[in-house]
């Protein structure tokens, strides 16, 4: 995760956008897969040079207004618009203090543990699981154990059979570890996530080099749990405004189907009073 993060993401974006994309007629043969330098910076409103800088790594500080134009050229999404800004230096983006730990706090956990109907557990940048309440355990009980959603999703076996729509959770896992390598591409923890998982996984490593953006908001789940069968859930991202960076997620079945009787059996008894 060190060099040329900009001209490395603008690379992988631009090979991702044909001709055909943008309206424009291809000419000749394409040595390489997507748009042309020169068609970027035609799009973008820019010297063919001076885009060609910005890839290599020759120009490292485009103004806002460059940047803009780019995440247009190259018909990013906002949540990649904004890891492109990242990239660029020209999004200030608040960080965790220098003491900030690995706890979370008594106030957050008490509503974890008080909220025995959904699935509810707190992720950091790195996907490491924080803090999870007791139906959170159980729904992921399959795993070895549920310490962080990318380990889990690569490199535990039970990942395949539990996921049922494997190559789109491990899409959006890996798109929300390269938003967050935005605004800190040299953080420790993810780039030792990130080593580990490119030395044990091709798959983590084909998707890591598309350099594809992905936020973590509100999407479908489709799991399978041992006990209970098949589980279509749908989650909820809420950022925790007291530790940048960390969000609490929320599973939620539809009211009254299936899902919603399946994973009410999963709930732990309560305990006597």
């Amino acid at each position: 995760m060190t060099g040329n993060h900009l001209g490395e993401f603008l690379r992988a974006r631009r090979a991702a956008v044909g001709p055909e994309d943008v309206g424009m007629a291809s000419h000749g043969v394409r040595r390489v897969a997507g748009l042309r330098r020169e068609e970027v910076a035609v799009l973008a409103g820019m010297n063919a040079d001076y885009y060609t800088r910005l890839e290599q790594g020759r120009e490292r500080r485009p103004s806002p207004q460059v940047v803009d134009a780019l995440g247009r050229a190259l018909r990013l999404a906002p949540s990649a618009r904004t890891h492109l800004h990242h990239l660029a230096g020209t999004t200030p983006t608040p960080r965790p203090t220098a003491d900030d730990g690995r706890e979370v706090g008594p106030a957050l956990r008490q509503l974890l543990d008080a909220h025995t109907e959904f699935p509810a557990f707190v992720v950091d940048g790195a996907l490491d699981v924080l803090a999870a309440n007791a139906l959170t355990r159980a729904l992921y009980a399959p795993f070895e154990r549920l310490d962080n959603l990318a380990r889990m999703t690569f490199l535990d076996p039970a990942a395949r059979h539990v996921h049922t729509h494997w190559e789109s959770t491990a899409e959006s896992v890996v798109g929300h570890l390269r938003e967050a390598a935005g605004p800190d591409p040299e953080n420790p923890r993810l780039r030792a996530l990130v080593r580990t998982l490119s030395a044990h996984s091709a798959d983590f490593t084909r998707l890591w080099s598309t350099h594809t953006v992905h936020g973590k908001t509100s999407a479908e789940k489709h799991l399978r749990h041992p006990d209970v069968g098949h589980l279509t859930l749908t989650y909820q991202s809420f950022d925790v405004r007291d530790a940048p960076g960390r969000q609490l997620i929320v599973y939620q079945p539809e009211p009254g189907s299936p899902s919603a009787l399946r994973l009410a059996a999963l709930r732990p008894p309560r305990p006597a009073v």
